[in-house]
């Protein structure tokens, strides 16, 4: 083990229960429930695994009590009081092996859905919180207020469930903030007069209820921590503010969460679970890409200062540089690694064991843990397909030496070829360009896709290390393949950008997306991007952080609409820095000529004239399989992967091939 890293594997304290490293899974809504509310096989060996990879201390996603104050679909959230009986069972099994391992498990337990619920899986026409407020999803309805015998029974769902939790072996609770601490927290939003109301002290009994009626039950030893949000980056009602904005907090601010700290501790609190952000700023709760590394480090080093028990955080911690330096610097006490682990749940392992070049990075796309569940499948990753389906698919030996040619060194070529070498099968690999990477080497070029650069890197390392011989600056032909006398071919050629047939398009102010990030082409100080999905926008962001004047163009009503859709963290966020960094988006409009000075466009049944210097095309792409074509007659087992087979994202791309290689 490097020595910079050996204090992230020294073991520390809640209460009296030791943790044997300083890093923990924060809690996900990842496992798959069954109708009792309890966790099923899958579930079990999903948190298994994350213990097998050497973290210290998992905490689990939300379970719910309360269950008969606001109404919901019981398979969301496991429960411990729906049917404890059945929850028993199986979460005395996971209990049981996670501890074989070391490590340690919480349950978080919530009464409140509204961070991490799809709509349709809550009764909206009922909703209640501890402040009659707006609905979060439906201003034209409110939700209301919670009576005092209702606050009090949700504190005794609290304290059932904890025993019960107690019972199965897990080793603490977290109390889950959500959006009912949010309400009777904040003074502009409670203006209640009961206990549950008036002052600081008052506006957290409720918190306070809760922890002191758990403890009373389970006993002082029985360690039970806070998730914490210090400041809710609230610039407007169900409108967050982005690191870079100077903007009047109306929420929760970092002096009042300070002191409400205080209070908690004194309570009982065993520690706090720092994250910046609530409902209504949601990229702050579930921090994307273009969120810089450890960005709650600045709000976990002022909460050290004035509490005594250990402050826990991720956002963002994967980079063991910083969680190290964090942690020597006392900003934290404990790392947090969520989506991390999604993608490589043997992150710590690894990292312990010198080998951090081994460890597969979280892109914070958020496609796989959270459009995807969002989409109604269960949650998963978009770079570790295994990830919440370890019962269901996994890479086994083949049983007899077999050669594969792949076509192509983008995400499905490489995956291809990696599970394959790993199946035991003699691979090469073509790709035309000289390095591998596919249109990751183009998309990873922004600032805030570092990660991307980094998977590349990743693939690269796998490649080498599994023997795969790679054929770089080599375009495959029938020939060439043919000589290898190959068993099995993957072809992923990609996709091509669709090229545009207009008046002035072969202008020399006229470029791509893919020309202007590798800096083939520089462009001029303002420019016109015509498309606003997800490529041209973020060149539009890429630009416009380099002090360029933009102007997207989209032909439809919306940008970002195209193609596979986005996690709502990442649209929201991308949506907001676009606004901060004034790009100018004009909708329904379409690019009708290209001028020596700038662009006509149509838009609204009328024609406008646009100065511009460059004129950028980002209107999608579109599959190439020649190849393909070429071969497919001539081989019983080629299998097409990729944009060649569809254009998608970098998960379409990583599971289809992922699933093919791994059952041929």
């Amino acid at each position: 083990m490097d020595k910079k890293y050996q204090a992230l594997f020294e073991p520390f304290m809640i209460n009296n229960l030791e943790i044997k490293n300083k890093f923990f899974m924060t809690s996900m809504t990842i496992p798959v429930i069954n109708e009792h509310g309890a966790y099923t096989n899958d579930a079990v060996e999903y948190y298994v695994t994350r213990a097998k990879g050497g973290i210290g201390l998992i905490i689990t996603g939300a379970n719910w009590v309360a269950d008969n104050i606001e109404k919901h679909e019981n398979h969301i959230f496991p429960s411990p009081t729906t049917d404890p009986d059945v929850y028993k069972n199986a979460a005395i099994e996971m209990t049981d092996r996670i501890h074989a391992f070391g490590c340690k498990i919480f349950v978080q337990l919530t009464a409140d859905f509204s961070h991490s619920v799809v709509p349709h899986w809550i009764d909206e026409t009922d909703s209640a919180t501890l402040a009659a407020i707006k609905n979060q999803r439906d201003q034209s309805k409110s939700c209301r207020e919670l009576k005092a015998d209702e606050v009090e029974q949700i504190v005794a769902g609290f304290v059932e469930a904890a025993k019960i939790v107690q019972a199965c072996g897990f080793d603490g609770i977290e109390v889950h903030e959500g959006k009912l601490f949010d309400d009777v927290t904040m003074m502009r939003i409670n203006q209640r007069t009961d206990k549950y109301g008036g002052d600081l002290r008052g506006r957290l009994h409720f918190a306070t209820e809760i922890v002191q009626a758990i403890k009373k039950s389970c006993g002082q030893d029985f360690p039970v921590i806070l998730r914490f949000s210090i400041k809710s980056y609230i610039k407007a009602l169900f409108h967050s503010a982005l690191p870079e904005e100077d903007f009047k907090e109306l929420g929760r601010d970092i002096g009042e969460a300070l002191e409400a700290a205080k209070i908690l501790e004194e309570a009982g609190y065993d520690g706090f679970d720092v994250d910046a952000g609530i409902c209504d700023s949601g990229y702050w709760t579930h921090p994307p890409m273009y969120f810089e590394k450890g960005l709650y480090l600045p709000l976990t080093e002022q909460l050290k200062k004035v509490v005594r028990v250990p402050v826990l955080a991720a956002g963002r911690m994967d980079d063991p540089d910083i969680a190290a330096e964090a942690l020597a610097d006392g900003k934290l006490d404990a790392v947090g690694l969520g989506r991390p682990v999604l993608a490589d749940p043997d992150y710590p392992n690894k990292l312990k064991n010198g080998d951090i070049k081994d460890i597969r990075p979280c892109l914070g796309c958020h496609d796989g843990c959270i459009e995807r569940k969002l989409m109604g499948g269960r949650g998963s990753c978009s770079v570790n397909p295994e990830c919440n389906r370890e019962l269901i698919v996994n890479i086994e030996s083949a049983k007899e030496r077999k050669k594969i040619v792949v076509v192509g060194g983008g995400p499905a070529g490489l995956e291809a070829a990696r599970v394959s070498a790993i199946r035991g099968y003699q691979v090469t690999l073509f790709e035309t360009a000289d390095r591998l990477g596919g249109n990751l080497k183009f998309g990873g070029i922004p600032v805030f896709k570092e990660d991307v650069r980094a998977l590349i890197t990743w693939y690269e390392i796998q490649l080498n290390e599994l023997k795969v011989d790679v054929k770089l600056g080599t375009m495959a032909t029938k020939a060439k393949i043919d000589a290898l006398k190959p068993d099995i071919i993957y072809t992923a050629e990609g996709s091509k950008s669709i090229e545009l047939k207009l008046p002035g398009i072969d202008g020399e102010n006229v470029t791509n997306a893919i020309d202007v990030l590798t800096g083939k082409t520089y462009v001029g100080p303002k420019c016109i991007v015509i498309g606003g999905g997800l490529v041209g926008c973020e060149v539009a962001l890429h630009l416009a952080k380099h002090r360029h004047k933009i102007i997207i163009v989209e032909a439809s009503a919306d940008i970002l609409k195209s193609g596979v859709p986005m996690a709502p963290p990442n649209e929201g966020m991308l949506r907001d820095l676009l606004a901060f960094y004034k790009v100018d988006i004009v909708t329904n409009a379409q690019l009708t000529e290209v001028t020596p000075t700038g662009a006509v466009i149509t838009a609204d049944g009328q024609d406008r004239s646009i100065t511009a210097h460059h004129i950028i095309v980002a209107v999608g792409s579109k599959s190439s399989s020649l190849l393909y074509s070429e071969l497919k007659n001539d081989y019983s087992q080629i299998y097409i992967l990729g944009d060649s087979q569809n254009v998608r994202n970098i998960r379409g791309a990583i599971w289809d091939a992922f699933e093919v290689a791994r059952t041929i």
